[in-house]
């Protein structure tokens, strides 16, 4: 997380300004929700490395006879790195059912370990490619699926958890799910597949999960995901139990709610993790000129009790924002010293903010020139400074706000932080779209907590 940290002081907004200048040009795409528009991609599955974002996913713009990786170091701009055909890397062996009349690449999963990068496919049986970059070239180096033949379960739909002692586990299936840990050369099995279990199972199916399941782990608790469902665990193998859905009706846009069927169908995909955010990645087929399935990105954000509250599913999307709306300080794109917590009075804020402390709002669009912004924010002791600055911590000055006490009439602290107060800045800013970042100064103690805000 520090060298994370170090690289967004220094020149992840940099990156994200020409980012954006760039964003047309060939082999980038630019797009809010959904995010690669018009091609297909989907059965999205994101993971973070080296401070970036790869995106490992199948292909309904092929018709599902290939497999693609995109990356971004911004989750709005898309690079596409590889295109995988079963026929180019399966050379000592046939999957069963290789054949492009029969749509045959299914969801993946990609990991990165041992200077290598692993893409798990489902080929019916599955298979373990290798490379020593996303961009290949791949290989296939066991020669032989991957689940030996005669293991329990659909062999299709991996997905992988590098836990945080280094080993790996793998779950797939469908409906029915098996985990398994990986030995450390991550192309070979330590152990026989095992079932997991649940306390109930739901989904969009009635009475059954669905495939493409997924594994996260926050706080030392397991999150066994499928489709937009979930389920909790203080063990990777369970038993899990049930908790919800991250989608619900009321936090998704009209024009995202499915046309032809309800709103949790076929929402494979998965949740990470990156600058002290975790977001969430799934399929969706709502938009107009599409290729089939395309993938969204929403934030997430984590009760107090571990559970996940509904995501907010929108054209927005993560890593750009929208100044004509409110928005709220919990949707920050990176942050250094805070937290996100439940509200006293319900929803949630940024708690934690000290000295040092940094919220990053890239590709804030719409502002005007000379703006001001209105916080919505609360505090027991008073008396810092919240400043906005441009690009970074370290960048221009564009205003700054004393942060007030909490309603002295409150003789309860916790009273006076869930006293929330409006606090107005003007700023001195460029019209159109500005990298926003909120930098916080005092006396080191906790100095404010931040539920939205709003440029006018």
């Amino acid at each position: 997380m520090e060298a994370a940290l170090s690289m967004l002081r220094h020149s992840f907004l940099e990156k994200c300004l020409w980012a954006g200048l760039f964003a047309m040009t060939a082999g980038c795409a630019l797009a809010g929700n959904q995010i690669i528009p018009g091609t297909g991609a989907c059965d999205p599955h994101i993971v973070i490395h080296n401070e970036r974002a790869y995106l490992f996913a199948s292909n309904d713009g092929s018709g599902m006879t290939d497999w693609w990786v995109w990356s971004s170091d911004d989750l709005v701009n898309w690079r596409h790195e590889s295109t995988v055909m079963p026929k180019d890397v399966f050379t000592q062996w046939k999957p069963n059912s290789i054949d492009p009349e029969k749509h045959s690449c299914w969801a993946t999963f990609g990991a990165f370990k041992n200077g290598h990068v692993y893409w798990y496919v489902s080929a019916s049986p599955m298979a373990v490619l290798m490379a020593d970059s996303p961009a290949g070239p791949w290989k296939d180096p066991i020669g032989k699926p991957f689940i030996p033949e005669g293991s329990p379960g659909a062999a299709y739909d991996p997905d992988i958890l590098i836990d945080d002692d280094g080993k790996a586990y793998m779950v797939y299936g469908c409906y029915d799910y098996y985990i398994v840990r990986l030995n450390e050369d991550m192309v070979s099995l330590a152990e026989k597949p095992r079932p997991v279990e649940f306390d109930r199972r739901f989904g969009p199916l009635s009475g059954r999960t669905d495939d493409k399941p997924s594994l996260h782990k926050r706080n030392g608790i397991y999150y066994l995901s499928w489709c937009s469902f979930y389920a909790m665990s203080t063990n990777v193998y369970g038993p899990y139990t049930y908790k919800g859905s991250v989608l619900a009706n009321e936090m998704t846009a009209p024009d995202f709610l499915h046309a032809d069927t309800d709103l949790w169908y076929d929402r494979h995909g998965n949740f990470f993790t990156w600058h002290n955010q975790w977001f969430y990645t799934c399929n969706d087929g709502s938009q107009p000129n599409r290729k089939g399935r395309e993938s969204v990105i929403s934030y997430v954000h984590y009760r107090d009790d571990g559970t996940m509250a509904p995501v907010r599913l929108d054209k927005i999307g993560v890593g750009e924002y929208d100044a004509s709306r409110n928005i709220e300080a919990e949707d920050y794109f990176a942050a250094e010293g805070a937290e996100v917590k439940e509200r006293l009075s319900g929803g949630f804020e940024v708690r934690g903010l000290h000295q040092g402390s940094c919220l990053v709002y890239p590709k804030e669009k719409n502002l005007r020139a000379n703006a001001s912004v209105t916080f919505i924010l609360s505090s027991d002791a008073g008396g810092g400074t919240l400043e906005v600055r441009e690009k970074g911590p370290d960048g221009k000055l564009l205003g700054s706000c004393k942060i007030p006490r909490g309603s002295d009439d409150r003789t309860n602290p916790k009273d006076r932080w869930d006293s929330y107060t409006p606090v107005t800045c003007g700023l001195q800013n460029n019209a159109g779209t500005n990298d926003i970042c909120l930098t916080f100064k005092g006396d080191g103690q906790e100095l404010v907590r931040i539920d939205r805000f709003r440029f006018r």
